[in-house]
Formats: structure tokens, sequence, C-alpha cells
């Protein structure tokens, strides 16, 4: 698994980028998503996640009804939509891809920042 996210930005409050997150492997369909963030000065913080075929997801009371994460296991990619964004959104956003039974990420991608201007 090599995970690489993008769709990161300079966005005005109010936003709705979507974030990307590419698998270049062939067992990207194998693992559960993850996108974390970190904001300046802060630790790194769950955001959502999403399990083998889209079923389940999982969100951060934060982002709840504003963020919604999916995935396209037929194009090894996952997203993250963002709506509605706000300043303190403002972080550099990884995605990470964790096997089933485990407790912890395995991969981990190249974050990528999000900016929100107010």
């Amino acid at each position: 698994v090599q995970l690489q996210a993008s769709g990161g930005g300079l966005v005005q409050a109010g936003g709705s980028p979507r974030l990307s997150c590419a698998d270049s492997g062939r067992t990207f369909r194998l693992y559960f998503v993850g996108w974390l963030r970190q904001a300046p000065g802060k630790e790194r913080e769950f955001v959502a996640r999403i399990n083998l075929d889209g079923s389940i997801t999982y969100y951060a009371d934060s982002v709840k009804g504003r963020f919604t994460i999916s995935r396209d296991n037929a194009k090894n990619a996952a997203y993250l939509q963002m709506n509605s964004l706000k300043p303190e959104d403002t972080a550099i956003y990884y995605c990470a891809a964790q096997l089933p039974g485990t407790k912890s990420y395995a991969y981990w991608g190249r974050g990528t920042l999000v900016t929100v201007s107010s």
C-alpha cells in the first residue's frame, strides 16, 4: 500500500473542497481507510474512517455533518468531502490504511495541507 493524499490548498471559510487518497498498490480494498489531521501546534487527531466496502463510516464530532468519507475500491481511492469549512479545520490532512483486526494504521500517505481563511 502506497498512499498519496491530494486536494488541499487555500480555501475560504464555508468552502467545500474534496480530498483524495490514492493507492498505487493492489490491496487497497483489504484495508480500512482513515483520514486524520494535525493542526499547527496540536496533536494529530482522528477525522473519519471507512470500512472495507464503504458501508460503515465513523466521524469525529467536530466534523460530523460537514465531512463525508467515501471510497472507490475499483479506483484504489478514498475521498473526504469537506463542506462548510471553518478556520479551525486548518491542518495537514493525512490518509491512512488499517488492516482489519489491528489497532493501528499500518500505512500513511504524505499529508495535504488545507488552510481555511476567514
